[in-house]
């Protein structure tokens, strides 16, 4: 047995945080989960994990960096479903966790995150009705649900979505009209 805390912060870690609070580790062959000790960076403002060879699930642990602005998770191997504790991060501006392998339905509790300006879970494995909670992300401009396995009617709600510049749902097993 190790003696070694695997979820300390490693200290090599704030060399790389910004004096406003963003970690970007973009394109590191980080190879393994998310570490335990990113959930333990409770004063980040943006976390950028995308195309690090991210491998098991996101942990709802994530749903405590309420400070959060930003999010990306994109273009990793991460597996089932979304946490529906990242519905606390009530600060996200931006999520992105395309281009994964997360399974399941979409978390109505991402309704909660009603400063999102772009939500972006396009190439899962995502199953199951649009939630109409959706609806409530009045500040959405960006909407990517593509290449999923969604099916059912579009919501109703998402007509309310008045700021929406671009909205991308081919790839699914939709049927109805856009609102």
């Amino acid at each position: 047995m190790s003696d070694r805390d695997e979820s300390a912060v490693p200290e090599w870690v704030f060399d790389h945080i910004t004096d406003d609070g963003v970690l970007d580790l973009s394109g590191e062959d980080l190879g393994s989960e998310i570490p335990a000790w990113v959930c333990q960076l409770t004063d980040l403002r943006s976390l950028n994990l995308a195309h690090c060879e991210l491998t098991g699930t996101i942990p709802p642990e994530l749903g405590n960096l309420t400070n959060i602005d930003d999010l990306w998770l994109t273009g990793n191997q991460l597996t089932d479903p979304i946490p529906p504790e990242l519905g606390k991060l009530t600060s996200l501006t931006r999520l992105s966790l395309g281009g994964n392998q997360l399974t399941g339905t979409i978390p109505p509790e991402l309704g909660n995150l009603t400063s999102l300006t772009v939500l972006w879970l396009d190439g899962n494995q995502l199953t199951g009705a649009i939630p109409a909670e959706l609806g409530e992300l009045g500040d959405l401009t960006g909407l990517g649900l593509d290449g999923n396995q969604l099916t059912g009617t579009i919501p109703p709600e998402l007509g309310k979505l008045t700021n929406l510049t671009g909205l991308w749902l081919d790839g699914n097993q939709l049927t109805g009209t856009i609102p």
